[in-house]
């Protein structure tokens, strides 16, 4: 199964008030395996940026003069999510904002048409009623690190959106991570040890005949107290 784990940084909070996506991140999961194949586009959006905004993210007008618009990269960015479910923290505001400029550029259909998405600050809700679901707040529960966070942003945001959604799910993050890591490093939620990328082979150790003997003496007493142990059936 294809997750992309994506969020946006935007100039305000209203696309209907003319506001636009200024930072995509995208984060791919296949499998619940952490793939490093990741799509991630700063906007020039043509219009000031409420300075409430740049409060959060830290991006400014000036940083994004020369980056492209959305009509320059939605081809890539839509095929990069074709096929895929789009995994999103409060998906209605991220989501409302991709449709909007789409609309606008005309020639495109519906996002849905392309992918469909869950909402992981809905499933949180769910998963913990009357608890704070913020992604900080995931990141306290779930124990995932994001002290390196001191700004919102879209990539990075994506990245520990990743992390905290495998933690509510119940998977293992890092040790699915494809790639490196040195010896004996440990990671994510639950302190994954990572193997070296390239190392030996894991060795195979077969019983020996001292321990398929005492196997089939422990079948024999099973039997005998049972009438008869399921691994001989």
């Amino acid at each position: 199964m294809r997750q992309i784990v994506l969020d946006t940084e935007t100039t305000g909070l209203e696309p209907s008030q003319g506001h636009r996506i200024i930072e995509i991140g995208c984060v791919e999961v296949i499998d619940r395996r952490l793939t490093g194949n990741n799509f991630h586009q700063y906007l020039q959006p043509d219009r000031e940026i409420d300075q409430a905004a740049v409060d959060v993210h830290g991006i400014t007008n000036e940083f994004l003069a020369d980056k492209p618009r959305f009509g320059d990269v939605v081809a890539d960015f839509i095929d990069y999510i074709r096929g895929a479910e789009l995994v999103i923290h409060n998906a209605p505001f991220d989501v409302g904002f991709i449709q909007h400029e789409l609309r606008e550029l005309g020639g495109w259909d519906e996002l849905g048409a392309y992918c469909g998405w869950i909402d992981t600050l809905a499933l949180a809700k769910k998963m913990h009623p009357g608890q704070r679901n913020s992604l900080d707040a995931l990141c306290k529960r779930y124990e995932i690190n994001n002290s390196h966070r001191e700004l919102h942003g879209a990539l990075l945001d994506a990245e520990i959106l990743a992390d905290v959604y495998l933690a509510m799910t119940g998977g293992q993050t890092t040790l699915l991570l494809g790639g490196g890591g040195e010896e004996g490093e440990t990671d994510g939620a639950f302190g994954v040890r990572r193997l070296p990328a390239g190392g030996a082979p894991l060795p195979v150790i077969l019983a020996d005949e001292q321990a398929l003997r005492a196997h089939e003496a422990r079948l024999d007493a099973i039997d005998q107290a049972s009438g008869g142990s399921i691994w001989r059936k």
